[in-house]
């Protein structure tokens, strides 16, 4: 009997990594001009939002000294649970930021003082690479003509050029785009950037000369590798890569929803400033 139960747990075994082999080696679809077909919502599944670093699990993302140990801040205090940190891993090749000595005490000062400095909290555009990564799914739509991505959290989207159009004619939230084709993976030049987005909810940040170089290469029908160069010499000492896997939803999940924040902190930010 035992040798039976041996020979079924084995066969199961097989069969398991069959599946999971023809998952994996699924064809990729094609697209526009023989190209891998990006179209659908894609998300993370990744902690990187909180932090792009490796962490712990902790109360809060801003803490205060307490009698004990540090406690979460008193804004935070009431939510429990739902104010915590969950831990997450490092998707920062090599584990850390190189931060210049300055640009590193910048990035401790904005996690102590988290909630008057995320610009996330005020609803403000991501930026990029932190647009990809948030814990909202968004949209890429291209043809052999056009390339497009449209993100749920607060209605930000990107028009990719697909010809270099020189220099951005001005600096703003989600900066300037344009995309090439290098073999079966698609590559995106993003500048042009207003410096004032953060990469996280600690604090990690950058300037306005920030330059991202981003790598979509789709792997099967419903992964992507996703990988972002990121320089930005007055910040760090040298350019950084994260990366990450992307998933595409299916069936009825497969869509956008609304989530166009600026009237939810509409209190938040004008309160102060309302008609008595």
């Amino acid at each position: 009997m035992f040798k039976i139960i041996q020979i079924l747990k084995a066969y199961i075994l097989l069969f398991c990594l069959s599946i999971l082999t023809l998952f994996i080696n699924a064809e990729i679809p094609l697209g526009p001009e023989g190209k891998p077909d990006l179209n659908g919502v894609w998300q993370v599944m990744n902690r990187a939002n909180y932090n792009l670093e490796a962490h712990s699990a902790s109360a809060s993302l801003q803490l205060v000294e307490g009698p004990v140990v540090p406690l979460p801040h008193p804004d935070i205090l009431s939510l429990g649970s739902v104010g915590s940190v969950p831990a997450g891993l490092s998707v920062v090749e090599g584990g850390l930021i190189p931060y210049k000595k300055d640009a590193l005490r910048l990035r401790n000062e904005n996690k102590k003082d988290w909630l008057n400095r995320d610009p996330e909290i005020k609803c403000y555009l991501p930026g990029v690479p932190r647009a990809t990564y948030m814990p909202y799914a968004f949209q890429i739509f291209h043809s052999s003509k056009a390339m497009f991505f449209a993100y749920e959290y607060a209605g930000a989207t990107r028009n990719i050029f697909l010809e270099d159009p020189g220099p951005a004619p001005v600096d703003s939230w989600m900066g300037q785009s344009w995309g090439f084709w290098e073999g079966n993976t698609f590559i995106v030049k993003a500048s042009g950037f207003n410096g004032q987005t953060w990469l996280d909810r600690s604090g990690n940040h950058h300037s306005e000369k920030l330059r991202v170089t981003e790598k979509y290469t789709l792997l099967n029908p419903h992964l992507m590798d996703y990988e972002a160069l990121i320089e930005d010499e007055d910040t760090y000492t040298r350019p950084w890569k994260i990366k990450m896997k992307l998933y595409k939803k299916i069936g009825d999940d497969a869509q956008l929803q609304q989530f166009k924040c600026v009237e939810f902190v509409e209190e938040l930010i004008y309160g102060e400033w309302r008609a008595k």
